[in-house]
This record gives C-alpha cells, structure tokens and sequence, in this order.
C-alpha cells in the first residue's frame, strides 16, 4: 500500500503521448492503472506503440510503466518490457531465484549489506508477466494502521512488512504484494485500508483484488464484506465528499472517458 506519491499534474505527458498513452495532454490510462501510477507502483500489463531508442524503433511493445522522480526533479517514466530470461539478483542463490520463477513461493526475505556494512532488509517477489525480480525495501513499505476499521496490531504490521498474510477478526485476509498494480492482495474483493496522518484518518479503498497468492478463493465468501467495511467505505465517502472537486482526465484503453 502507498500514499499517492505523485501529482497527476506533473505527469510527463509528452513521454506517454510518445508511447501512444495521452493525446492531446489527455491520459489514456484505465483508472486502475492511473492510481498504480500516482502511488508510485507499476501498472498493468500495456501496448505501447512506436517506441525509439538508439536508432531502434519498435511499433508495439506489452510492458509495464512506472515513475520515478529523476535527479533534477522532474518526473521520469520507466518503461518493464517483458524479458525473455529473469536477470536473477545477485544475493538470490539458484535455488531462490527457482522457487520464485516456478511459484512456488509468493515471496521471500533478504538481508543485503553494502560496502559500509549496512544492512537491508529486501522483500524480493518474481514478476511473471515481465519475468523480472521486483525487490522493495521493507522500511520503505506503507503499512495501514486501520484496515476495514480495525488497528493493527504491531505484529500484523510487521508481518505486512514482510510480505505475509494477516488475517482481521472479520475473516478478512491479505498481503502486501510489490507485483501486483493494486498493492494488495486478498480473500476478499474489496478491503479499506486507512493510515493515520497529522491527526486524522486518510482512506484508502480498494476494490477489484485479486486472490491470495495460490490460493483460490470462494467466490460468494469474497464478496461478503463486513460491518467494518461498510463502516469504513462510510467515512471514507464522508471525507472524499468534503474534498474540492477537480477535473479527471483518466481514460479507458480505448479511449473513452471515465
């Protein structure tokens, strides 16, 4: 989970509208992958159009987008092709990097140092659409404090942390996952994660999720939301009603407006 990280008016629309994802200064970018975007995850899997690099040029590529925010302050667009063979990092054995790439595990946890012996905890999870290793810095991962309004506890937050599932009083469960556009994953279809910022309750709502890793799910199970969903999705809509409104320039794929 992440706090939206980026500002949707200082997108780089002129590098989207290059890879045919804006015309005309208006995105065409699903809502879905507009939030990924603006809370600093990747993006769903795309069709990019007429790409150029070195004296290259490409008509269609499926890849993923991300950003970044560059060294003089703007922000940068990166580009996930999908690869032909994983580039495994260089602290995964064979044996790790196999497991991940077979799935068989969902995840799996890393102490890296650097030269100055210090050292970091890595959550490192295997991309399949791409092929490709994502590894995230445990501290730097957003853990709610409340989610489908209750706490959680300093145990579940660190069990977040580490990519492992918690499970609420409500039957509710769900991890954090670095693959996944949304950032979450759970039995249910729907959770509403809310952190604490300068004294007050920022919701975040998420909906569309997809199962736990490997684990099907019971489809009349996952749409049962609990009271505490419902209380949440509640205050949650209280506090989006009291914020201005301002023009929304997401689009579908193919174009037409949300």
């Amino acid at each position: 989970m992440n706090l939206i990280s980026f500002n949707e008016q200082k997108l780089p629309l002129r590098d989207l509208e290059t890879i045919g994802l804006a015309a005309g200064g208006q995105l065409l970018l699903n809502v879905d992958d507009l939030k990924a975007l603006l809370s600093g995850r990747r993006t769903g899997l795309l069709e990019l159009h007429d790409l150029e690099a070195e004296n290259i040029r490409i008509k269609s590529l499926q890849a993923k987008i991300s950003l970044v925010n560059g060294p003089d302050g703007k922000v940068d667009l990166l580009i996930h092709p999908v690869y032909r063979k994983a580039a495994t990092p260089d602290f995964l054995s064979d044996a790790e990097s196999a497991q991940l790439q077979k799935g068989e595990v969902a995840s799996l946890l890393k102490i890296t140092s650097d030269t100055k012996g210090n050292k970091t905890e890595r959550l490192v999870e295997f991309d399949a659409d791409t092929r490709e290793f994502i590894v995230s810095d445990t501290e730097k991962i957003l853990v709610p404090d409340m989610v489908n309004n209750e706490f959680l506890t300093p145990a579940q937050k660190e069990r977040y942390r580490k990519g492992q599932e918690v499970e609420l009083a409500d039957r509710t469960r769900f991890t954090y996952s670095g693959v996944d556009a949304i950032g979450v994953r759970s039995n249910k279809i729907a959770l509403i994660a809310s952190i604490l910022i300068d004294g007050g309750l920022s919701y975040m709502v998420y909906k569309g999720l997809n199962a736990l890793f490997n684990q099907p799910r019971d489809e009349k199970e996952a749409v049962h939301l609990s009271p505490g969903y419902r209380h949440a999705e509640q205050e949650a809509a209280e506090q989006f009603r009291g914020m201005p409104e301002r023009p929304h320039r997401s689009h579908n794929r193919n174009g037409s407006a949300r």
